[in-house]
């Protein structure tokens, strides 16, 4: 299945990324520093939401609109007294095709995974407004996921896998770059 195989080909690659976002998250002394934080996820996120946009369409995930994206990080920058104005735009994977968007959506789909651990985190740190992101989907969060990865083992066929995973791996690691050099 290739969950599974996602799953564990691009294991090093999600690992070493959750080691970054661990440490910055360990690191946060006060709202600002979250605040920064979260224009990391939003540069990294909107623009991957750009470069996947034109691939992803109602057929190959129907509730598409209805999956968090970049604006509730924008939203939480706005109410923690930020701005979304003067970030840089980063390099994200290359997205050429469906299967690379999956790819890249992969990761993106998946971060909402450990987001509950996050929201925990930032509330030991005094941060308990400005989590919509992080809160995912709440209640609903492994419904998406199933949805999300019985779409990607519908659309994708075992000749694409390979890409699939190269996406996947790539996205990880461009978003791991781009908090490292922050």
């Amino acid at each position: 299945m290739l969950q599974e195989t996602l799953k564990e080909r691009s294991a090093f690659a999600h690992q070493q990324l959750e080691k970054i976002v661990v440490a910055k998250l360990k690191s946060i002394r006060s709202q600002k520093d979250y605040v920064e934080l979260l224009k990391q996820f939003y540069t990294y996120f909107n623009r991957l939401e750009h470069a996947i946009e034109p691939f992803i369409t109602d057929e190959i995930l129907p509730d598409r609109a209805e999956r968090r994206h970049s604006g509730f990080l924008a939203k939480d920058i706005i109410s923690l007294g930020g701005t979304t104005d003067d970030i840089p735009v980063p390099k994200v994977p290359e997205i050429n095709n469906p299967v690379q968007a999956l790819g890249a959506l992969y990761v993106m789909e998946g971060s909402i995974m450990g987001g509950p651990i996050i929201v925990q985190m930032l509330k030991k740190y005094g941060i308990t407004t400005g989590t919509s992101f992080f809160s995912g989907y709440g209640s609903e969060t492994p419904i998406k996921w199933a949805c999300f990865m019985e779409s990607l083992n519908k659309n994708i066929m075992a000749s694409a896998q390979q890409e699939v995973i190269e996406t996947a791996v790539d996205t990880f690691d461009r978003f791991a770059f781009v908090l490292n050099n922050h």
